[in-house]
C-alpha cells in the first residue's frame, strides 16, 4: 500500500483544480434533488438479490443514508449497519444519472469489501471523510446492528480508499487505541504545513480524540478536559469539525448534550497535547448538532430536534448574532450532514431519521434527500469549496 503524504504546494494546487472541477466538471443543476432509498441498489444479478433477501442479509427499509462526500460528479454515500439487512455500508452514486428521483447505489469500492463477518471487509462504516487529495477515509467501528442487538464483527479500524483509482491505500488498526467502552463517532483528516496527513477520530465514551500520524504509521489518544463532559449523558455523541483558517487549522468539539462549544488548534493535537490547549468558546444557545464545514472557516449546524440549518463563520465569535439561517426546516426531514460539492455549492443530506430509529418508516424505508442548500448567498464569495 502506498504512503499518503503530500506537500503543501500539492495540496494547494489540487484545491484549485478541485474548485474548478466542482464548478465546471459536472452537469448537476443547482435545483438537483436526489432521493436515496434502500430499494434502489445495483445488484450483481437478480439471483444475488434473492439470496441476500432470503437469508436476511437484505431488508430495504433498514437502509438509511446519513452522510455523503462528493468528488466531481460522484457521490460516496454512508449507509451504516444500524440494523440487520444492510448489504453494504459505503456506496457510490452517479450525480449525472438520468433518474435523480431514484438513483442507484452501488457498493464502494466493490461487493467483496462489504462481506459481513469477513475480517478483511468493512463491517460498519459510521463516518466518511474525503480529503483534498481524493482519499476517502472510512471509519469502521466493527460493531454491527447497533440499533438492535449489537454484534462485534471486528476491531475498529480506518480504511483509506483512493477514489481516483478505487484502490485501498491504507488499513489502520485502531485496536490498540480503544477500549471495550470506546464509542467512535466521527472522523476528519488534517494536513500539516509539511504536507503530512493526520487523522482525528472522536471517542465519545472515553472523552478523547484519537490521532493517527499517517506518515509515521502510529497513533495516540488525546484525552480532553473533564469540563467538556459537563451535563452530558452516558450515551452522548462527541461531534468534531475541522475548520481550515488562515491562522491555522482548528478542530471544534462539543458533546450533543453539552451546553458549551470548545476548540483546539490542530498543531497541539499533532503534538499529543490537550492540557491547557482546549479553548472554551462559550455557551451554546441550545443543544446543537454539528453538520459539517465547507473546508474553510464556515461551520454548519442545526439545533437538536429542529430542522433549520445555520452557518457560523468561525473567524467570528461564537454568539447567536454571528449565526446565519441558511435553510428553513422541512416538515418531515432533519439534516444529518452538510458538505461541499459540485458547482461550488454546499449540499445537504436530510432524512426522517427519528422515524427510522423508532421503526416507523414503513415498507418503503427512510425518506432521504441529497440537494444543494437553499440559501448560498450568505456564504463568503471569497471561499471556494
Amino acid at each position: 500500500m502506498k504512503t499518503v503524504g503530500y506537500t503543501r504546494a500539492m495540496i494547494t494546487c489540487l484545491g484549485v483544480l478541485l474548485a474548478v472541477g466542482w464548478a465546471v466538471g459536472t452537469q448537476a443543476a443547482d435545483t438537483a434533488v436526489y432521493s436515496l432509498n434502500g430499494q434502489n441498489l445495483q445488484w450483481q444479478c437478480a439471483s444475488t438479490k434473492n439470496i441476500y433477501a432470503n437469508t436476511g442479509r437484505y431488508t430495504s427499509k433498514n437502509i438509511i443514508a446519513t452522510r455523503v462526500q462528493i468528488w466531481d460528479d460522484r457521490a460516496f454515500v454512508l449507509t451504516p449497519r444500524f440494523k440487520t439487512g444492510v448489504p453494504f455500508t459505503v456506496a457510490e452514486m452517479d450525480l449525472k444519472c438520468n433518474d435523480r428521483c431514484w438513483p442507484m447505489l452501488t457498493p464502494y469500492p466493490c461487493w467483496a469489501m462489504h462481506d459481513e463477518g469477513d475480517a478483511n471487509s468493512i463491517q460498519n462504516a459510521v463516518d466518511i471523510y474525503l480529503d483534498p487529495m481524493g482519499i476517502l477515509w472510512v471509519l469502521d467501528t466493527g460493531l454491527v446492528n447497533t440499533m438492535e442487538q449489537p454484534v462485534r464483527r471486528s476491531q475498529p479500524r480506518i480504511v483509506a480508499i483512493d477514489v481516483k483509482s478505487n484502490q485501498m491505500v491504507k488499513w489502520i488498526d485502531l485496536s490498540g487505541l480503544v477500549c471495550s467502552a470506546s464509542r467512535l463517532n466521527y472522523i476528519t483528516v488534517d494536513y500539516g504545513e509539511d504536507g503530512k496527513a493526520f487523522v482525528y477520530v472522536s471517542d465519545a465514551a472515553t472523552r478523547a480524540v484519537i490521532v493517527w500520524d499517517v506518515t509515521a504509521g502510529r497513533g495516540y489518544r488525546v484525552v480532553l478536559p473533564k469540563a467538556i463532559t459537563q451535563d452530558c449523558g452516558k450515551r452522548d455523541v462527541l461531534y468534531i469539525a475541522l475548520a481550515q483558517k488562515t491562522t491555522g487549522n482548528v478542530l471544534y468539539l462539543t458533546y450533543l448534550s453539552s451546553n458549551r462549544m470548545y476548540a483546539i488548534n490542530t498543531c497541539n493535537l499533532r503534538q499529543g497535547c490537550a492540557e491547557g490547549t482546549v479553548t472554551d468558546l462559550g455557551p451554546k444557545p441550545r443543544k446543537l448538532v454539528i453538520l459539517g464545514t465547507d473546508g474553510k472557516s464556515n461551520l454548519f449546524f442545526r439545533y437538536r430536534g429542529q430542522g433549520d440549518i445555520y452557518v457560523w463563520d468561525t473567524d467570528t465569535g461564537f454568539v447567536s448574532d454571528n449565526f446565519t439561517l441558511l435553510q428553513k426546516a422541512d416538515d418531515c426531514r432533519l439534516a444529518t450532514h452538510v458538505l461541499p460539492g459540485c458547482n461550488r455549492l454546499m449540499w445537504v443530506v436530510e432524512s426522517n431519521f427519528p422515524d427510522f430509529i423508532s421503526d416507523k418508516v414503513g415498507c418503503l424505508g427512510a425518506n432521504v434527500q441529497l440537494h444543494p442548500l437553499e440559501k448560498q448567498n450568505c456564504l463568503s464569495s471569497s471561499q471556494t469549496y
